[in-house]
């Protein structure tokens, strides 16, 4: 599939986050789990790691377990299981190459590549914990501003132009355009929005490298899954920097 298949995926998951979060904290949880879902079936089979439908049980397990604690905990630890999870997670995936048995190709490979799927999915749930954080203080925008900063950075991504040229472009987009929204948006600084939009910028413009160095991805659930992993890798990153930025 072409790398702009991978592109509309990120570009509908982010959104359907974004415009969940002004509808209702549920459905912020259910777009989350997709996302987790997206990331934990395809992953295993983007990377053509062995044990495949056991690492996405786990992986898709962890993502929504992740997210669906998010959303119960208390107010103001919205992600104080998330390590917990990411660190059972972890030892599982670990126990899944042990039950292999010795000998077994790829165990290394498998690891770390199910070990960091697992992580990404689990970090969709800063979208969640975003959400309540701004429905517990303030609407802050901080959401909104990051949905089209994401956006704007991933439409630079699609350019059929070389990396040297697409990776800044795509940055300095997401700055400026992060920026123009805060001025819509009252709640949120200029210097706030620019940070946003930086990162964010360099997560999508750091994953069209590992797609474009990888090879576009041929199967659907590995296209799903490449194009829901910056966007779930965004979560945690929200959160925090809402929280230190706004709070």
């Amino acid at each position: 599939m072409r790398t702009w298949i991978v592109a509309v995926v990120a570009a509908v998951l982010l959104s359907a986050v974004i415009g969940a979060s002004y509808w209702s904290p549920a459905a912020v949880v259910a777009v989350a789990c997709a996302g987790a879902l997206m990331v934990g079936v395809g992953w295993p089979q983007l990377l053509g790691i062995p044990a495949r439908k056991t690492l996405s049980t786990l992986i898709s397990l962890a993502g929504v377990g992740a997210v669906v604690l998010a959303s119960v905990a208390p107010s103001g630890m919205a992600l104080a299981w998330t390590v917990v999870v990411v660190a059972l997670g972890v030892m599982a995936v670990f126990m899944v190459q042990l039950v292999r048995g010795t000998g077994q190709p790829h165990r290394l490979e498998s690891t770390f590549g199910a070990s960091t799927g697992l992580v990404l999915a689990v970090l969709g749930a800063g979208w969640v914990a975003a959400d309540r954080l701004a429905d517990n203080e303030a609407d802050t925008g901080m959401m909104l501003v990051t949905g089209i900063s994401m956006l704007m950075s991933i439409a630079v991504c699609v350019l059929p132009w070389p990396d040297r040229l697409v990776a800044p472009l795509g940055v300095l987009l997401a700055v400026l355009t992060g920026m123009l929204g805060a001025t819509v948006t009252s709640d949120v600084p200029l210097l706030p929005a620019a940070v946003v939009g930086a990162l964010v910028g360099i997560v999508v413009v750091c994953f069209r490298r590992l797609v474009l160095a990888e090879g576009s991805p041929e199967q659907l659930p590995a296209a799903l899954a490449v194009g829901a992993a910056p966007v779930m890798a965004s979560g945690g990153l929200v959160y925090f920097l809402e929280k230190m930025l706004l709070s």
